[in-house]
């Protein structure tokens, strides 16, 4: 089940003794990111980073027993949405941290895969 193919190493240190539930959603999660394009997993000291070319798109925070929860940075506030338990502005910037907390696969659906897809292609 375990598909650490182009994660940088320390990725799997860092989800190992995680529940089955969590790692399928994680798994999940990074398949539906790889379907639009390159993206490197790397490992910070208390998430995982995914990065394409080189910019954060996006951090799995915590892995759960039965959850993930992933945090989005954006350069605007998309309050007027359905599927982010909390939107904040950090402190200083422009930077705007969306919250997402995926319980099922099927809560990856078209509403987070449009935010996924934004972070994506954001410059």
């Amino acid at each position: 089940m375990e598909n650490f193919t182009n994660d940088e190493p320390g990725v799997k240190q860092f989800l190992t003794g995680k529940s089955e539930h969590a790692l399928l959603l994680y798994h999940h999660f990074i398949a539906e990111f790889r379907k639009m394009g390159a993206i490197a997993v790397s490992p910070t000291k208390t998430m995982i980073g995914i990065s394409n070319t080189g910019k954060r798109i996006a951090w799995v925070t915590q892995l759960g027993k039965n959850f993930i929860h992933v945090v989005f940075p954006f350069h605007q506030a998309y309050h007027d949405n359905l599927c982010f338990q909390k939107v904040a502005q950090v402190p200083g910037s422009n930077q705007f941290n969306h919250h997402l907390r995926i319980l099922s696969t099927a809560d990856i659906n078209d509403e987070v895969l449009g935010y996924m897809r934004l972070a994506y292609e954001m410059d």
